[in-house]
């Protein structure tokens, strides 16, 4: 029996491609189909019912590709529709807050965990409620960091001014002991080496959208909707979509997966006409 539906992934832009990693890593047999909102990036600062209704602006422009699953891969969109779009749609849709919390407090030696996240993931708590809910005895310290998402979709992960505002920002952290830092949102781990340099090794980072396709994996067992191609020259389809600019999201793409060729196309998004160019 297999499924050769796509898995659908959406995001505010370039974020969900760490999860998108993940997904080529563990799951080699599925396809993949991929929408990233980079246009009306960052979701973080934005009111709750604008996030709600551009998530779901990317799932029904999914859902017309015919998809078997839904990975909201980004945190903002998770705290804030993914109860919604999972209770209106009829396929499993999967969150990315989570599978973060339960591998950091399996992470965790001293229950001293830390968040970093955009306003938005911050402010509705949501991985602080998940953590207190498994684990009441956990310290939690949460902390948003406004300017990171801007960094990464400016491609400017390695540049010495990521380096001065992560270093900046973080600070506040350094003297809490924690000994996990939950990366809450998935633009993070392209800046995770000047993260962990500057939290220091004895700070176990972990990366909720990472995290997310171990969850991906078990559910497409659980409703046997796994893709098993019935010939190995069967080519895995792997298609990307932005709002904004298709150069720079495949630059940043490319990068990223450790791709040579990647196919990235233009659509407009809103309203319920899709303009692809």
């Amino acid at each position: 029996m297999h499924n050769n539906q796509p898995i659908g992934f959406i995001d505010s832009g370039v974020g969900g491609l760490t999860v998108v990693k993940e997904a080529l890593k563990q799951l080699p047999n599925e396809n993949i189909l991929y929408v990233g909102d980079t246009a009306r990036c960052p979701y973080g600062p934005r009111p709750e019912e604008q996030v709600i209704e551009y998530t779901w602006e990317m799932t029904r422009y999914l859902m017309k590709r015919n998809i078997k699953m839904l990975v909201i891969a980004c945190n903002t969109a998770t705290a804030v529709a993914l109860e919604e779009i999972k209770e209106a749609l009829d396929i499993p849709v999967v969150g990315v807050i989570l599978p973060g919390t339960r591998a950091a407090l399996k992470a965790t030696k001293n229950n001293k965990i830390g968040i970093i996240g955009t306003l938005g993931t911050i402010k509705s708590g949501s991985y602080e409620t998940a953590l207190k809910q498994k684990a009441p005895q956990t310290t939690v310290t949460s902390l948003a960091c406004p300017k990171f998402v801007s960094i990464v979709e400016s491609n400017e992960s390695h540049s010495s001014v990521a380096k001065k505002i992560v270093a900046e920002t973080l600070q506040s952290l350094k003297h809490k002991q924690l000994d996990t830092l939950i990366l809450g949102c998935t633009h993070y781990p392209l800046l995770r080496p000047i993260i962990q340099n500057v939290m220091g090794q004895s700070v176990t980072l972990i990366d909720s959208g990472a995290e997310t396709v171990s969850e991906v994996s078990m559910l497409l067992d659980y409703f046997s909707i796994a893709n098993r191609p019935s010939r190995q020259s069967e080519k895995r389809i792997c298609d990307f979509y932005t709002t904004g600019s298709a150069t720079m999201f495949e630059e940043i793409a490319k990068s990223w997966l450790d791709l040579s060729t990647i196919s990235v196309s233009h659509i407009e998004l809103g309203g319920t006409t899709y303009a692809s160019r």
